[in-house]
């Protein structure tokens, strides 16, 4: 599918949705960015830039989750996080207080982080989607594109995930109301943080059971590596710095105590709006 088609598909999907919240008399939510597409009931599903309801499957979460006690890391609109409750886990969706807690290369201003953001979400090279960027504030953004959304999807599956608030580098019992997880999802993550091990260790100190980690990880080199490729433009910089190899997380996880770290599989998709194919490596990290 060509980026205008696939840009267009996105648009029909977005107008289909905002006709269905207006046909249920559901508040407006037309300036929300939607992280997840996620099905809602009463045909309501939100035009999320990842689809995952197909390929969920190549995660290799348990089916059967009652009991179980999960920790999601940035977990946005919180696809994940409804998928582990309806399993029947008692699910942790943790995520950023505000944006301005996101990591940023030094010298770079928020303001032009938040355009960034905008890029993604809308990239300048699909003239269709131009005019969907609004630059929002930092408060505006947060709201539109975390928060508002979660609570909306939440409030539709009358869900009991509980939200709690830090960066990656802040989880600790107290933050997140319990000493550890049967299971630790962390999912593109580690790509938007400048000290990667730091966030590792601390997602990893509140896991007893498995953490699953599921991201872009270089091929190469064999041996245990860091990439780094946040360039040297800061105003060309896509919020992301490091991607660590798969021989560097299984050495990092190893190091971190987990006795056994599998390589489970690779999950596919295309990117939204823009079509872009994407591939993450999903590691098993088992204590």
């Amino acid at each position: 599918m060509s980026s205008l088609a696939a840009a267009q598909r996105f648009l029909d999907d977005v107008a289909r949705f905002q006709e269905r919240v207006r046909q249920l008399g559901l508040p407006d939510v037309s300036r929300y960015y939607w992280y997840h597409t996620i099905d809602l009931g009463d045909g309501l599903i939100t035009p999320g830039l990842y689809d995952y309801r197909a390929t969920v499957s190549c995660f290799g979460f348990p089916e059967d989750m009652r009991g179980m006690t999960v920790l999601d890391i940035g977990s946005a609109t919180g696809f994940f996080a409804f998928e582990f409750e309806r399993r029947g886990a008692h699910v942790v969706s943790v995520e950023l207080p505000g944006l301005e807690h996101l990591d940023r290369f030094p010298g770079q201003r928020l303001d032009n982080q938040l355009r960034i953001i905008e890029r993604m979400i809308f990239p300048d090279d699909i003239d269709l989607l131009r005019p969907r960027a609004r630059g929002d504030s930092a408060r505006e953004l947060y709201w539109y594109l975390l928060e508002g959304p979660f609570r909306f999807c939440a409030t539709r599956l009358n869900s009991r995930v509980e939200r709690r608030y830090c960066t990656i580098y802040e989880l600790a019992p107290e933050k997140v109301g319990r000493q550890s997880f049967d299971l630790v999802f962390l999912g593109d993550v580690l790509v938007h943080t400048l000290y990667p091990l730091r966030g590792l260790a601390a997602a990893a100190a509140l896991c007893h059971g498995t953490l699953i980690l599921a991201q872009t990880m270089p091929e190469q080199p064999a041996e245990p590596a860091m990439t780094y490729v946040g360039g040297e433009d800061p105003d060309r910089d896509d919020i992301s710095w490091w991607l660590p190899n798969k021989a560097c997380f299984r050495q990092l996880l190893k190091k971190l105590r987990f006795r056994q770290v599998i390589e489970h599989g690779v999950h596919r998709g295309l990117l939204r709006p823009s079509g872009y194919p994407f591939e993450r490596v999903i590691l098993h990290a088992v204590r």
